[in-house]
């Protein structure tokens, strides 16, 4: 359960179409809120970076987000590798 005003990490783990670990080009991340109305976009680095193919973001929950959906972006071999989750704060 995530609370709002609380610190959620975020991770994606990129594998490639045969199942391997693999490190994509411009690893972005963006949030939108339940309208897919875009909250915020940042590119992320090897400071985000846990393992081979594994990226993180560490996000603080803002008070008037009911929803947050967050998508992890790259490319391999100039082709897009996408993933998304949401997360869904309560107050109490």
């Amino acid at each position: 359960m995530a609370y709002t005003g609380d610190t959620v990490r975020m991770k994606v783990y990129f594998r490639s179409l045969e199942g391997n670990a693999i490190n994509p080009n411009d690893v972005t991340l963006t949030l939108f809120d339940k309208e897919k109305q875009e909250i915020e976009s940042m590119t992320l680095d090897t400071s985000n970076q846990e393992d081979e193919g594994v990226y993180f973001y560490d996000y603080v929950i803002p008070d008037d987000k009911q929803k947050i959906i967050f998508e992890f972006r790259g490319s391999i071999n100039n082709k897009p590798i996408v993933s998304r989750g949401t997360i869904e704060p309560t107050f109490y």
